[in-house]
């Protein structure tokens, strides 16, 4: 398993980062690791998304939302009238 380092890092980050080991009841370095992970994961799912190829469906997403809440007010109000 590599090992990293890092250097430079801010007083207060570091007493922000043994606060949030502290409270979570684990080490730093699972704190830093997860972070890491949690970032990479982002960054990797970023690149997907706007690598992905746009696809037309052929109805905008305002013209859906028009529809939905059609559809909502009349089994509302149906319900009401009833």
């Amino acid at each position: 398993m590599a090992n990293l380092q890092v250097r430079n890092m801010p007083d207060e980050l570091h007493e922000r980062l043994r606060r949030c080991a502290q409270q979570r009841n684990c080490s730093m370095s699972a704190v830093v690791l997860q972070a890491v992970e949690r970032e990479l994961e982002w960054s990797e799912w970023q690149e997907r998304w706007e690598s992905s190829p746009e696809i037309d469906l052929g109805i905008s997403a305002a013209e859906v939302l028009d529809e939905v809440r059609r559809e909502r007010d009349e089994e509302l109000y149906g319900r009401l009238r009833s």
